[in-house]
């Protein structure tokens, strides 16, 4: 079989709304077949793609996002951000964020934090007169960090995919995700200031607030023990997933929260979630034998090098490929299937693969906050049940921040590499 005919088969089962990981599996397997290659070992190739122990953190994070949304995480921190925050002009949009951030420490996950939020954000907003492309706009873009900040799951597959350390990825992606919390903050400081008459504010209520910090001390504590535990060396990332989720079922306990039918749906929610990336880890494997064998690499990489030989200007040609894939595509199957042949490509231009991750990541995740077929975009429009018309114009202006902090980290490698190398990773 020809290249082009192998790619262009997979291409036409993308568009024919084929899954992901089968229309990989089955124009490989014809490869496999038309080159009388053994159909075991293709689907050894499979099995093998998934055969990680660092891949047991992802199953296990997942998990810890489902099962915060099914204690009502979500709802502890945004009643915290509101006590916090009440005394801000634009108190309720500043909570928003203030919530993303926080959330954004245990999900993992930018479709989860979206739906969690903006069953209770956006309704708070809209009876306060925030128009409602403003307030989707913002918990669509706010939900983006917890792809970022660790314990992110693009991370642990980029990592695992990509063999380079997770804990250095995830210590790379802090100061980026306090960028966009940065970039969003001062976007809504500036929509607060040209209106007045709907941001309003209230009183600081001091017993409010106390009481509020009791009720997310709990939460609080799982992003030290996760990142603590990593970045000092106690444990591995896939040790701190398995610590994160049983600490999550003693808080439940303790909140009295969990209950049968709320552990059950989690595993369920877990298991579907992780099945399909797995299967897409193993298809992507199976489609590496192939493009390994066609030696796309390594012509795909001289293209590009007598393209260019400006590390930036590779960078800049990149991000534009990558947000045009996450428009279309969810991040597992493109970091899975493109992170093994971008690695050797970028080593030749001397970009660090962890500064690569977070690029890699923050693209796809912009990918899929733009119209019109944005992931993110569609389940806050599914839960919201408004035009998404509405919710395209009000996304548009919170590109804008988002796509700076994405050319800061374009440019200046030092903001992704500055924290790994302080802690020695």
């Amino acid at each position: 079989m020809d290249l082009w005919l192998y790619i262009a088969l997979i291409v036409i089962l993308l568009l024919l709304r084929v899954p992901v990981a089968f229309a990989m599996i089955g124009p490989s397997m014809l490869y496999f077949y038309s080159h009388g290659l053994s159909s075991g070992y293709a689907l050894q190739s499979i099995v093998n793609g998934v055969n990680s122990f660092p891949l047991l953190a992802v199953p296990l994070f997942i998990f810890v996002g489902t099962i915060a949304n099914h204690l009502g995480i979500a709802t502890r921190l945004y009643d915290f951000a509101r006590a916090a925050l009440s005394w801000l002009p634009g108190n309720l949009a500043f909570v928003n964020l203030g919530t993303a951030i926080g959330f954004s420490w245990i999900s993992g996950s930018a479709l989860a934090d979206a739906a969690s939020t903006s069953k209770v954000q956006i309704p708070q907003m809209l009876k306060a007169g925030y128009p409602y492309g403003f307030s989707a706009g913002l918990t669509a873009s706010g939900s983006l960090m917890s792809t970022v900040m660790p314990p992110s799951i693009p991370a642990v597959l980029f990592a695992a995919t990509a063999s380079i350390s997770t804990g250095a990825l995830f210590a790379g992606s802090i100061l980026p995700a306090l960028l966009m919390a940065l970039g969003l903050g001062l976007y809504v400081f500036i929509w607060v200031k040209l209106h007045p008459k709907v941001a309003g504010r209230q009183p600081f209520d001091g017993g409010m607030f106390r009481r509020s910090i009791v009720r997310v001390l709990g939460p609080i504590v799982l992003p030290v023990i996760i990142l603590g535990g990593i970045f000092s060396g106690w444990f591995t990332p896939t040790e701190s997933a398995g610590i994160a989720a049983a600490y999550m079922l003693v808080l439940g306990a303790a909140y009295r929260t969990l209950t049968w039918k709320g552990l059950l749906a989690a595993v369920k929610e877990t298991v579907i979630i992780s099945g399909g990336i797995l299967l897409i880890l193993g298809a992507s494997n199976l489609m590496g034998q192939v493009l390994a064998r066609e030696q796309v690499t390594r012509a795909l990489g001289e293209w590009l090098t007598g393209l260019t030989d400006n590390p930036v200007v590779f960078l800049l040609l990149l991000n534009v490929l990558l947000i045009l894939l996450g428009i279309f595509l969810e991040a597992a199957p493109v970091i899975l299937v493109l992170a093994p042949i971008l690695i050797p490509i970028t080593a030749q231009f001397g970009i660090d693969p962890v500064q690569l991750g977070v690029i890699m990541i923050l693209n796809l995740m912009i990918g899929s906050l733009t119209p019109p077929v944005g992931a993110v975009l569609f389940v806050v429009g599914s839960i919201t049940r408004r035009p998404m018309g509405q919710l395209f114009r009000g996304i548009l202006p919170f590109l804008i921040p988002l796509g700076v902090v994405l050319l800061a980290l374009t440019l200046f490698p030092g903001i992704v590499t500055v924290v790994p190398d302080l802690l020695g990773l």
